[in-house]
């Protein structure tokens, strides 16, 4: 998935409450030309728009500055929201075009039903929701698939048996637990109970 926004750069002195007030949210892009940065402004809509397709740290994003000629690839890194309010406040963009590889963070989509769950009773324990990766800047999957099915009463499933899409590689200890199942839990007090 791959989304283009365009953007303006933001009026040197502008305040960012009243550009806010204005119906513009403050951004920044980091990365375009080494550490320089570079301010803007984002219609609030478009916005709204961006943040409903789930695209923080894990789309690439074409973003477009008409005013400096400048357009390019770019991951979205931060939202900041209102303390309180929760409407975004401020955006933080980085240009992806000169990088090799990156890290970002995927979902993992869980497929299939458990043999444990639906012949032993277990309870699915999902410990990890979401994955760093790192890969190649065009080709951030949408989501990790974690297969389920032959996972049993008692089974873990780790981050090394993970099956990763080409070229994308796990960033987190191999060792870490993904999902497991665990025995149910009238088994499991049964079993804890001691005769009186």
């Amino acid at each position: 998935m791959q989304i283009a926004v365009e953007c303006q750069k933001r009026a040197e002195g502008s305040k960012p409450n009243a550009l806010r007030r204005s119906g513009l949210i403050p951004a920044v892009l980091y990365g375009h030309k080494g550490c320089e940065s570079i301010s803007l402004t984002i219609p609030a809509k478009a916005v709204e728009n961006l943040l409903k397709q789930r695209v923080i740290n894990n789309v690439l994003i074409d973003l477009d500055i008409p005013e400096i000629s400048w357009k390019g690839k770019t991951l979205l890194r931060e939202v900041q929201r209102h303390p309180w309010k929760g409407f975004p406040y401020h955006l933080s963009f980085f240009a992806v075009g000169s990088q090799d590889s990156l890290e970002v963070e995927l979902s993992l989509r869980f497929v299939g039903e458990s043999v444990g769950v639906k012949m032993g009773g277990g309870l699915l324990d999902t410990v990890m929701m979401q994955l760093t990766v790192k890969c190649k800047p065009d080709s951030i999957p949408d989501a990790i698939e974690v297969d389920i099915s032959n996972l049993n009463v008692g089974d873990a499933l780790h981050i090394h048996e993970l099956v990763l899409p080409a070229g994308v590689v796990a960033v987190a200890e191999p060792n870490q637990v993904v999902v497991s199942v665990l025995g149910s839990q009238g088994s499991s007090e049964e079993a804890s109970e001691t005769p009186a």
